[in-house]
Order: structure tokens, then C-alpha cells, then sequence
């Protein structure tokens, strides 16, 4: 496959699958902040779901696009906000906290 299809096809796989993890992601952030939990906890609750959903999307075609810079750049942001989350989740639930 030449490098432009191969760009091609992953800007259609994000095309089609990035927007319906999104909209799913803000409907949970949504209901978390109408359930009224602190705003530390239900930002990190969000970022780790969407960090999980968007890793899978990644994970799926790691195979086939592991050398384009583009999908590294996305793998990246991926394990990045979910590390995030995981801190605000820790933050929410006083896990740093003393005594």
C-alpha cells in the first residue's frame, strides 16, 4: 500500500470511529456532572474513558499503521489522557491527601 492510501485509510478510520467514542465520552460527562461529584473526580472519570476508547481505537490497527507519525502522534495522546484521568481520578477520591 502506497504511503497516501495508507494516510488516507487512517484519516477514514478516524473519520468513522473518533466522533461516536466522542459523542459517547460527553454523554458519560454529561451524566457525571448531573450526578453533582467534584469536578476533579468527574473530569478524571472522563479522561480515563476516553483515553481507554481512544487507546482500543489505536490498538485495533497497530499492526498496519505503526510507523505512520500521524497514528503515533494519536497512540501518544491516547496513553496520555488516560494517565491524566488516572491522577484526577486520584485527586478526586483524596488519594494524595495526608492522614
Amino acid at each position: 500500500m502506497r504511503m497516501a492510501d495508507e494516510k488516507r485509510v487512517l484519516r477514514d478510520y478516524y473519520v468513522f470511529t473518533i466522533p461516536q467514542v466522542s459523542v459517547f465520552a460527553g454523554a458519560i460527562l454529561g451524566i457525571l456532572f448531573i450526578l453533582r461529584l467534584k469536578v476533579e473526580l468527574v473530569l478524571g472519570l472522563f479522561s480515563v474513558i476516553y483515553g481507554v476508547m481512544l487507546t482500543v481505537i489505536h490498538l485495533v490497527v497497530y499492526s498496519h499503521f505503526k510507523s505512520n507519525p500521524l497514528y503515533r502522534f494519536g497512540l501518544a495522546f491516547s496513553v496520555v489522557l488516560l494517565l491524566a484521568g488516572i491522577y484526577l481520578v486520584a485527586l478526586g477520591i483524596n488519594l494524595f491527601s495526608p492522614g
